[in-house]
C-alpha cells in the first residue's frame, strides 16, 4: 500500500474540485474577499483528504461475506432521510468550505464504503460510482 504523499493531495483535488466549481464560484461571489474562493477550496479540500487519511489508515481488504454486508449497509444508508438530508446540504449555498465538505462526504458515505468493500483498485467500478454520484448529485434530492 502506498504512504500517504502529496500525491493524494493532488490526486484528491484532481477527483473533488470539479465537483465543487459551482460552490466556490458562490462563496466568491457572496464573499468579496479576495481570497474567499482559495479558501473555499483549501477548506473543502482538507475535509476530503480527512477522508481519505482516515480511510487509508483503517483499510484492510475485507473478507466476501463482511463486504457483502458493507454493500448492503451502504445501500441502506443510501435510501436514509440523512443521506437525502447530506445530498441536498451539498448542493446548497455554504460561506465555509468545511461545512459544504462535510455535507458532502455525508452524502458520499455509502457510495464510498460499497466501493472500499468491492474493490478500491477497480476502474469500471471508479466510474459507476462516479456516475452514481453525479446523479444523485444532480437529480435526486
Amino acid at each position: 500500500m502506498m504512504p500517504a504523499t502529496p500525491g493524494m493531495a493532488a490526486m484528491t483535488a484532481a477527483m473533488m474540485l470539479p465537483g465543487a466549481l459551482p460552490a466556490i464560484a458562490r462563496s466568491a461571489r457572496a464573499d468579496h474577499a479576495p481570497l474567499a474562493a482559495p479558501r473555499f477550496a483549501a477548506s473543502y479540500l482538507v475535509v476530503w483528504f480527512a477522508a481519505g487519511l482516515a480511510i487509508f489508515a483503517a483499510y484492510e481488504p475485507p473478507a466476501p461475506a463482511v463486504a457483502a454486508v458493507v454493500v448492503a449497509v451502504a445501500v441502506l444508508y443510501e435510501l436514509t432521510p440523512f443521506a437525502r438530508a447530506c445530498r441536498r446540504r451539498c448542493r446548497a449555498e455554504h460561506r465555509s468550505g468545511l461545512r459544504f465538505g462535510g455535507w458532502c462526504v455525508g452524502s458520499s458515505l455509502g457510495l464510498m464504503a460499497a466501493f472500499i468493500a468491492l474493490d478500491p483498485m477497480s476502474l469500471p467500478l471508479m466510474c459507476a460510482t462516479g456516475a452514481i454520484a453525479l446523479i444523485q448529485k444532480e437529480m435526486l434530492s
